[in-house]
């Protein structure tokens, strides 16, 4: 094999800028090569299996279907294929959503470019890189409290309260009711023997309950 294609990098980023400068990063300062870019997972859904890539590099937000989604069909599409994603997203519930599809690293798209290389060695070494930031979250995650004995709407409405989130801001954000979220968090103030929202807050973090 080529020294140059030690491995098969595909990426599929909307931002025509960054997608060119990765494949130049790639294949100017590496032993990998980039067979193809895409600016969207429906332009590449029916020619990468032609690209046979060992390392997919791929965005969230683009137009059509999102990263997320396309991360199942990809690894159906490519079932020996690493994914990595490359995006501005870092909140915990799009960072797990992305491992549970079945990402292989995470990284932000502030980490330098040297971590980007690093990251296909680690990956292609059957390794998990991620930001420290993303890594930071998904420990945080795992760490929660899972006896809380919070139904799993409650601990979301008191993670939004924990982010200074009033009550009709929770309502627009979930897409319920202001009532409903007063019945809520009436109901978490009860289940966590508190009477305001920042003993509420207090118990939530010292027991790990967000």
């Amino acid at each position: 094999m080529d020294i140059k294609a030690e491995a098969r990098i595909v990426i599929i980023e909307d931002d025509q800028t960054i997608r060119e400068g990765y494949t130049y990063l790639i294949d100017h300062t590496s032993s990998y090569q980039v067979v193809n870019s895409y600016p969207s997972f429906d332009d590449a859904r029916n020619l990468i299996i032609k690209d046979n890539p060992d390392v997919i590099i791929l965005d969230i937000q683009m137009s059509g279907t999102n990263g997320i989604d396309a991360i199942p069909i990809l690894k159906k599409l490519l079932p020996q294929v690493h994914i990595i994603m490359l995006t501005v997203h870092d909140t915990e519930k799009v960072i797990l959503e992305a491992l549970a599809n079945g990402a292989n690293g995470y990284f932000t798209k502030n980490t330098p470019s040297s971590k980007i290389i690093e990251a296909i060695k680690e990956v292609l070494q059957g390794g998990g890189p991620m930001s420290p930031n993303v890594a930071k979250k998904v420990i945080t995650s795992l760490q929660k409290n899972f006896d809380s004995p919070l139904t799993k709407r409650e601990t979301q409405i008191l993670g939004l309260i924990t982010k200074g989130k009033d009550r009709s801001q929770i309502a627009s954000e979930l897409f319920i009711e202001t009532e409903t979220v007063k019945t809520h968090i009436k109901n978490i103030y009860a289940k966590l023997d508190v009477n305001s929202k920042s003993d509420a807050i207090k118990v939530a973090r010292k027991n790990r309950l967000v």
